[in-house]
């Protein structure tokens, strides 16, 4: 075995979250910026055929950058939000959640106190069986894209970008195991120590053989050799969490959040190689 002290064998969880949710200034500042690019992101999914079977139940190797926000976890009464007139129109939201106002098709403004379960309709639940996630997803996507209010005032591109961005960031925490562990027990009121470590020595020991492995890798075939018992470990340690949150084990669930941080990070770093 190569020397181990050359091998850095923990990435944060921050790594795997990513960076914090920007102000709600740059992040519109960043649509108007980008608004092209977040338009081929949006087609592209109706291309990907592996999508869907990667992203609900079982760990994944989404590999976007996962977005967290202090706002996020609001305590303002959804009940509340729900029941609030448009904006523009002041008519009556049919049904929840009152992203977008069908009477007037005017995008309403963000309100941090409807979770990301509830924004696509789902029960408060880390194990997710509803399969038309994506097609929610992209229907809000054509109701509330930056792109599709650019001729409409300054308030509503801003409501826009707000909401657009929130929906892409709900669904990437929704989709991703990992991701959705983190979030389901913030909203719990658990904290995750995103600079956690393991100190379990076969732990990192795998873990360090696995990145020599992928390293030492000739081509596809034997990354995908490496990458098959990789999932599933995450698997493993999903079903794992799903446990111990259906039971309130939160220590355990915590654990097992630590563990899928070192399984998901070479994951990452197989299908980069792939």
């Amino acid at each position: 075995m190569m020397n181990k002290t050359r091998k850095k064998l923990w990435k944060p969880v921050s790594d795997v979250v990513g960076r914090t949710l920007s102000s709600t200034s740059r992040r519109f500042e960043t649509y108007n910026s980008n608004t092209s690019s977040q338009s081929h992101f949006i087609n592209s999914l109706s291309s990907s055929s592996q999508l869907q079977n990667l992203n609900l139940c079982l760990p994944h190797c989404f590999s976007q950058n996962l977005i967290f926000s202090g706002k996020n976890f609001c305590s303002e009464s959804a009940e509340k939000v729900n029941n609030s007139a448009c904006w523009n129109c002041n008519a009556v939201p049919k049904a929840a959640p009152f992203l977008f106002c069908e009477s007037c098709r005017s995008v309403q403004p963000l309100h941090h106190s409807l979770d990301y379960f509830q924004i696509y309709g789902l029960d408060k639940n880390y194990e997710i069986q509803d399969e038309n996630l994506e097609r929610k997803y992209k229907d809000w996507q054509k109701k509330l894209h930056p792109d599709l209010v650019h001729s409409k005032s300054q308030r509503e591109r801003e409501y826009a970008a707000e909401q657009s961005a929130r929906v892409i960031e709900a669904y990437r925490t929704l989709t991703n195991p990992l991701s959705r562990a983190i979030y389901i027990l913030k909203l719990e009121g658990i904290d995750v120590n995103e600079e956690e470590t393991v100190s379990d020595p076969e732990l990192l020991s795998e873990i360090m053989e696995i990145r020599e492995a992928v390293e030492d890798a000739a081509d596809s075939k034997a990354l995908n050799e490496i990458l098959s018992p990789v999932q599933e470990k995450l698997i493993q340690w999903s079903m794992s969490f799903a446990n111990a949150f259906r039971n309130q084990k939160f220590d355990e669930a915590l654990n097992c959040i630590r563990r899928m941080t070192y399984y998901d990070r070479v994951n990452k770093e197989i299908m980069k190689k792939l």
